[in-house]
């Protein structure tokens, strides 16, 4: 539930391909509904329809990324044959009944515990576990490293964010994971699901997990780079995402 924009050119891939960005329901440019229960993902899925439908698009890629990832499975299963390649950016898996273990953040952490950062942004991390969220504190462990490119999207979500609508977005009733893996049965367009390495959600072996529920489900997972590869070290994501949608 975050606004669009924090995608920007993911990484220089506008370049490539045609995107096409939709603001989830009140961010961005979407207007919030009357009924707020209808924030609920699975009650956004009819909205990527009909953005589908007014661009008059048979069939199209879909890139998700993170919480993101849960609308696009449920939009997959319930419309396989609108999805040409769909391509999960560091996901969340709860549509499918998935979820990272206990220690796979704490577990990623320690990858980048030689860096300067490291210490304060595990702080960070470890005051979470006592209800005291700040995301820039941690942020450095979420991308993986902490440059200039890191700062400024960080600095950027203060006015992107929208943390009082993810509950809404995951209220309850929001997923049946056996009924969308039984539905992805009948998804035949390729899958890939990419992982950074320095991630703990997912870390690369959850990914691989999440790579199965589709009949063609794969992973790749980028070295040295966490929860948003498109920011700061971009190349390999473009290079990824492109060698997988120009198969």
């Amino acid at each position: 539930m975050r606004d669009s924009a924090y995608f920007g050119d993911l990484g220089g891939l506008a370049a490539h391909r045609t995107l096409i960005r939709l603001d989830l329901r009140g961010t961005g440019g979407s207007e919030a509904p009357a009924d707020p229960a209808s924030y609920r993902c699975d009650r956004q899925v009819e909205d990527v329809e009909a953005l589908r439908a007014h661009l008059g698009l048979d069939a199209f890629d879909l890139l998700a990324h993170s919480a993101a990832a849960d609308l696009a499975v449920l939009y997959a299963a319930r419309y396989p044959a609108r999805v040409s390649r769909l391509v999960l950016v560091t996901p969340a898996a709860g549509s499918l009944g998935l979820a990272e273990g206990p220690d796979d953040r704490a577990e990623a952490a320690a990858l980048t515990a030689g860096e300067p950062w490291h210490p304060a942004a595990l702080a960070g991390l470890a005051a979470t576990r006592e209800g005291i969220f700040d995301f820039e504190a941690f942020a450095p462990l979420i991308y993986g490293r902490w440059g200039a490119a890191e700062r400024q999207h960080v600095a950027e979500r203060a006015t992107q964010a929208h943390p009082e609508l993810g509950g809404r977005y995951y209220g309850e009733g929001a997923f049946d994971p056996e009924a969308t893996r039984a539905a992805l049965a009948a998804l035949t367009a390729p899958v890939l699901v990419l992982a950074g390495a320095y991630d703990g959600s997912p870390n690369p072996a959850f990914a691989a997990r999440i790579a199965t529920a589709f009949p063609g489900g794969e992973s790749t997972v980028l070295p040295a780079i966490g929860h948003f590869p498109w920011v700061g070290e971009s190349a390999g994501f473009v290079r990824a995402v492109r060698e997988f949608l120009d198969r």
